[in-house]
């Protein structure tokens, strides 16, 4: 069954996409509030931490995902680690204490860059394999060191510092759960995105009034780096308008 996005593009991966940046803006609106203006607004904890966590984590399964459908992942990997690197010395440059080290874009940039080790590997001992550098991870988060070394591996000492922090343990786990699922509904992928299970076939009934709205989210998802970059300059500068207005009523 061929995918029916002409572009050669699987729509709901861009859709899947176009939803994590959603998340995403709307943990990182919560985020500003409160550590750039003072609002008393706990984004690090209940609903609004697993938001911010949710976007993440598909970002991760959606990123081994498309690694099968990529024509260059050196490529991909070079431009998230760029990426990433300019966003580390901007923000050190603005405000050490927010200062990214090793933010999502390093953390896909990483992965992408090791996924061919994992490629042919068989998913279910993929599937352990990620289970167990969760579980590690999970461990290493109470583990505190002499220093920063080992901060890949999401053990550090007490100094760390990183507003986005997305070590290999535990998050490498969750991309290997991603090439599992790449294994499951798209197992001989072609460059049209051919797959063995039509996720478009287990849409609602009611998908045509809708695809106007679905189609915009994942218009979204297929600009998701650019929508990434831009939209905390963005929310910022939006909030401090509106700061500045309330102040005069």
């Amino acid at each position: 069954m061929k995918n029916n996005n002409t572009s050669g593009r699987v729509w709901e991966l861009d859709f899947l996409r176009g939803i994590a940046l959603i998340l995403m803006v709307i943990f990182h609106l919560l985020y500003d509030l409160n550590e750039f203006y003072g609002y008393p607004v706990r984004y690090n904890s209940g609903i609004y931490f697993y938001i911010g966590k949710t976007a993440g984590s598909l970002f991760i399964l959606i990123s081994a995902v498309s690694s099968v459908f990529s024509r260059n992942n050196f490529k991909r990997a070079a431009l998230f680690l760029g990426t990433g690197m300019a966003i580390t010395l901007v923000t050190h440059l603005y405000n050490p204490a927010f200062g990214i080290k090793y933010g999502i874009l390093h953390f896909l940039g990483t992965s992408v860059l090791i996924y061919p080790l994992f490629r042919n590997q068989d998913k279910y001992v993929l599937a352990l394999l990620g289970t167990f550098i969760i579980a590690l991870g999970i461990y290493f988060d109470s583990v505190k060191v002499d220093n920063n070394y080992l901060f890949l591996f999401n053990l550090t000492d007490s100094t760390w510092v990183s507003a986005d922090y997305y070590p290999l343990f535990p998050w490498l786990g969750v991309f290997l759960y991603g090439v599992c699922l790449q294994k499951f509904f798209y197992p001989q992928p072609g460059s049209n995105g051919e797959r063995g299970l039509n996720l478009m076939d287990y849409m609602p009934g009611r998908f045509s009034e809708l695809k106007a709205g679905l189609d915009f989210v994942a218009l979204l998802g297929r600009h998701t780096l650019l929508v990434y970059l831009a939209h905390q300059p963005l929310l910022i500068l939006l909030i401090g308008i509106y700061v500045k207005i309330a102040a005069l009523l």
